[in-house]
């Protein structure tokens, strides 16, 4: 029977005052009973623009059915067939700007809870098992194993390719598994993804820095008929004030790596720790800011702020992420920008001078830009600063690549199947558009992958 709600069943999640103390996931994830109740309220639309708002295209009404119909495991094959994530992308995705974004039940009420719909089929489907690959004598190797990397492998494989992944550092998974907390995606459910592409004979080698252990000249002198590249942009930016090099100031990609791939939320267990804080201030105002604030509650903080130079209304970070930061105890200071980091003789941070901002004209990006409100200046308490204003393009793999066209933005340049300047060479996921999000890096990966297929004559 049809649901006819307005509104979403809620998501269950452990107790803000449990869970800002653990690294357990935050969302449980719906019961069999709630996601039935759920899937009843999709109107399976004519058009289906839920499946235009997706970026790479699931088939969502047609999942959302499988649902209704009990058949978990036909509502998995309908997502794989177009999402190499679905666990990762149920849990990770913007969906509120995307598919759920295009629902027609948004229009009058809330849509339909397509991302806990998608993360409740891939966590109760069982292990898929591998399909039958008939080999077909091609090699395409891809650099970096994040979302972009991942999802050209697994196309590719499927097809009968073979697939050598390249990951710099010592667990595969990217930006999945250094850069998101496991409060938000647990590391096993992007162990069980991996292990999916080891099934199809994917070779996931460790510990190649792309663009020093292995290139892309290189690749191709060794025979592989075209090479992915999907590095990430991992450099970070800063802020750029008075004493931002001094003892207790942390990119946000340094914070959340220690943290996430050296397990230094487990120290003494793992000999990785990070510098703790008791007084913990986060400077931008994204979903990594929301990340690494949330850490920081989680390693002992006793107070942890997240500064921003507009408004909670202009901030670019999830709702439910912000929503879910705030209920756990971090405070917002609103209108505010550094000026200069204050430490004490032996060059420890202390505390952050910030200065008082007020929203002005629209900018470029339609958001009222921020200007200084005069003689508000004021110190901010902290020990522990972290930096998330985003990334750059890491010049390590670009260097290194003669005749490898950049945008002027610093990034690689692709053509509209994600082809590089150089034949036979692809590239896709943040190394191209910039920090984006997981489900965009997919597109990619899986745009470049339908290309080197055509190449080949596989499709």
């Amino acid at each position: 029977m049809a649901n006819m709600s307005l509104k979403k069943n809620p998501m269950p999640s452990q107790d803000p005052n449990v869970r800002n103390k653990n690294f357990l996931e935050v969302a449980l994830g719906y019961t069999e009973e709630q996601a039935l109740d759920e899937a009843a309220r999709c109107l399976h639309c004519k058009n289906h623009p839920c499946v235009d708002g997706c970026p790479v295209n699931v088939r969502i009404p047609e999942f959302i059915a499988k649902i209704v119909e009990r058949d978990y495991e036909g509502a998995y094959q309908v997502i794989h067939q177009t999402s190499s994530l679905p666990a990762v992308c149920g849990r990770v995705c913007p969906q509120e700007k995307q598919c759920e974004g295009k629902c027609i039940l948004g229009k009058k009420g809330q849509p339909v809870a397509i991302g806990r719909l998608e993360r409740f089929v891939a966590d109760h489907a069982s292990a898929e098992k591998a399909p039958e690959i008939k080999k077909v004598g091609r090699r395409v190797a891809c650099i970096g194993s994040g979302p972009s990397s991942v999802t050209c492998a697994g196309y590719l494989a499927r097809l009968g390719v073979d697939v050598t992944m390249f990951e710099g550092l010592h667990e595969a998974g990217g930006v999945l598994i250094y850069g998101i907390p496991a409060f938000r995606l647990p590391k096993d459910v992007v162990a069980h993804e991996l292990d999916a592409l080891r099934a199809m004979n994917v070779d996931i080698r460790l510990n190649y820095v792309g663009g020093r252990t292995v290139t892309v000249d290189g690749l191709l002198k060794q025979g592989y008929d075209a090479v992915f590249i999907g590095v990430g942009a991992g450099l970070p930016h800063f802020l750029g004030v008075p004493g931002e090099n001094c003892i207790g100031v942390f990119s946000a990609n340094e914070y959340l790596t220690r943290v996430n791939l050296g397990r230094a939320h487990s120290f003494p267990a793992y000999d990785t720790p990070v510098a703790p804080g008791k007084h913990v201030t986060v400077f931008g105002a994204g979903n990594v800011a929301m990340d690494a604030a949330r850490t920081a509650l989680r390693l002992g903080a006793e107070s942890v702020h997240i500064v921003y130079r507009r408004t909670r209304a202009e901030m670019p970070a999830r709702g439910e992420e912000i929503e879910h930061a705030l209920e756990e105890g971090v405070k917002l200071l609103e209108l505010a920008a550094p000026v200069r980091f204050i430490t004490d003789e032996e060059n420890h941070l202390t505390g952050v001078e910030l200065q008082r901002m007020e929203l002005g004209e629209p900018d470029a990006s339609g958001r009222r830009r921020p200007r200084p409100v005069e003689g508000q200046n004021f110190i901010q308490e902290t020990d522990l600063a972290i930096v998330a204003l985003g990334t750059r393009s890491n010049p390590l793999m670009l260097d290194c690549t003669p005749g490898l066209k950049l945008t002027d933005r610093g990034y690689i340049a692709v053509d509209e199947n994600g082809e590089t300047s150089i034949p036979n060479v692809y590239a896709g996921g943040d190394i191209v558009t910039g920090a984006a999000t997981v489900i965009l890096a997919m597109g990619a990966g899986r745009r470049a992958a339908q290309s080197i297929a055509r190449k080949m004559g596989l499709e």
